[in-house]
């Protein structure tokens, strides 16, 4: 079976008049499942952020390729929705008028159309009664989940979200993890989502891809598979020794260790 994304040969360098190229990326190969929601952990400047850029068709990879479906991925499309760290919303628009603005861009809908669907994702993401916000009216979390009903608009076959909890406190980072996964597995959706929390990884990945400092690889793809009892009502499941032993197994390979030594 075709992967939804494939990641062939991927190497990617920045290049400025006078200096030698910086290779961001070199030699990345991944396959993603269709509806698979796969975690990139990796140091700060491995190349995780580039990656996503490239399956969003943001950036124009050096060589290699990546193709969705099969198809080569030549630019940004409908079926990749995006979510940044940094809320991109509109001040002067509310909670639904910002979630409307990537279907009035899209054109094809009319503004019934285009209400109904943002009220419907916004409902989805936990804002019903706060559609006419304003972005200042709003919390941290409530612009990120505006941003994530913005990206889920147009029912995209692929969701590519880069730390976007990162600037969080921890109690709104830990619900809307909760809330990722909710939608997750109400809407099939595939997800890549970048991170540097390993705890972040092992919570909401079904596998974790590790990166190598850069140039950036794929140095190991660790599958994540918590038991049905890790994830029962009232269970602290970040305190649940296997979710540790998946803590610890990702750390170690981040810090140069093998899965020799972790199995060890």
């Amino acid at each position: 079976m075709t992967p939804r994304i494939e990641v062939a040969g991927l190497t990617h360098e920045f290049r400025s008049r006078g200096r030698t190229p910086t290779v961001a990326l070199s030699g990345v190969d991944l396959a993603v499942g269709a509806g698979e929601f796969l975690v990139v952990v990796g140091p700060s400047g491995c190349g995780k952020t580039t990656l996503l850029d490239v399956v969003a068709g943001l950036t124009t990879p050096t060589r290699g390729e990546v193709r969705i479906d099969g198809e080569p991925v030549r630019g940004p499309g409908l079926d990749r929705g995006i979510v940044f760290q940094q809320y991109a919303l509109f001040p002067w628009r509310t909670a639904q008028q910002n979630v409307e603005l990537s279907l009035e861009e899209a054109g094809g809908h009319s503004r019934r159309e285009r209400a109904r669907l943002a009220r419907e994702q916004l409902d989805r993401v936990g804002l019903v009664g706060f559609e006419d916000r304003y972005p200042h009216q709003l919390s941290g979390g409530m612009k990120q989940r505006v941003a994530i009903a913005r990206s889920l608009v147009h029912g995209p076959r692929i969701l590519l979200m880069d730390e976007p909890f990162a600037a969080l406190d921890a109690q709104t980072r830990e619900g809307l993890q909760a809330e990722l996964r909710r939608l997750w597995r109400e809407s099939g959706t595939t997800v890549v989502f970048i991170t540097h929390g390993i705890d972040e990884a092992v919570y909401l990945g079904q596998r974790v891809a590790v990166m190598s400092p850069r140039p950036g690889r794929i140095s190991d793809v660790v599958d994540v598979d918590l038991p049905d009892h890790v994830w029962a009502a009232g269970v602290d499941t970040r305190s649940a020794p296997e979710f540790a032993a998946h803590r610890r197994h990702i750390w170690t390979l981040l810090h140069g260790g093998t899965a020799g030594e972790v199995a060890a």
